[in-house]
């Protein structure tokens, strides 16, 4: 195994890791079933890359077509749509129901198929509209990041703002920049871009529990306040 290889390999196990880590702990903790199975779905999808990697599959093999759907899946609605609606919770004291969580996997379900089913039909506007959602998630991510500063936990939202702006760096040159001296397969690409999501993952789960508890003590404090009031 190459180092270029080893280094592919270790920054794949670390989005895996934190991806089933802190995904379970979404769910467990928080009852955040959006940004749970999201996290859950991007370290399945690692799960399987690594295991195409390291077989050195062709793109004729079943784990590839996984593979690219798992990704137009997370682009286009999973680490766009879901990732804000699941932010919301602790951002706008947002709770979606059953129907929301389903309905929301499901549309990210038929656009990813769609989306890597049809690509080469598909061609520019595709790899144009992973941009533009990725842009308008960014937006919202900038806000999650002041947030976080105004209610005082700057180090969480340092963080963040770090793994939002890496983030956006490999989403706008993911489908049009060619990095000099990759090989065919964009490995030392995927190495920077799987680096980049398991920090993103990483960063937003420590910094929604910090939000989360910021709540819980606001609220606190709000009832003990009341309380003051008509004693």
């Amino acid at each position: 195994m190459s180092i270029k290889e080893l280094l592919f390999a270790v920054a794949d196990i670390w989005m895996v890791a934190v991806g089933f880590t802190y995904g379970i702990k979404f769910i467990r903790n928080y009852r955040n079933y959006l940004l749970g199975i999201e996290w859950i779905v991007v370290a399945t999808s690692g799960t399987n890359f690594l295991i195409y990697g390291l077989l050195k599959a062709g793109h004729d093999s079943p784990m590839y077509t996984f593979a690219y759907f798992l990704d137009a899946f997370s682009r286009s609605v999973g680490i766009t749509l879901i990732l804000v609606l699941g932010l919301m919770k602790v951002t706008h004291r947002y709770k979606p129901s059953a129907t929301v969580d389903i309905g929301a996997f499901a549309l990210a379900g038929v656009v990813g198929f769609v989306l890597s089913t049809y690509a080469e039909e598909i061609g520019t506007p595709g790899k144009i509209f992973y941009i533009v959602v990725n842009v308008l998630t960014t937006f919202f991510l900038i806000y999650f990041s002041k947030r976080l500063w105004d209610i005082g936990e700057r180090g969480h939202a340092v963080w963040a703002g770090v793994a939002t702006a890496c983030g956006f760096l490999i989403a706008a040159t993911y489908d049009f920049v060619h990095i000099p001296g990759d090989d065919a397969e964009h490995t030392i690409f995927y190495i920077f871009a799987l680096s980049t999501w398991g920090l993103q993952m990483f960063a937003y789960y420590r910094a929604y529990r910090a939000f989360d508890a910021y709540n819980r003590r606001f609220d606190a404090q709000a009832v003990t306040d009341d309380a003051a009031v008509t004693a």
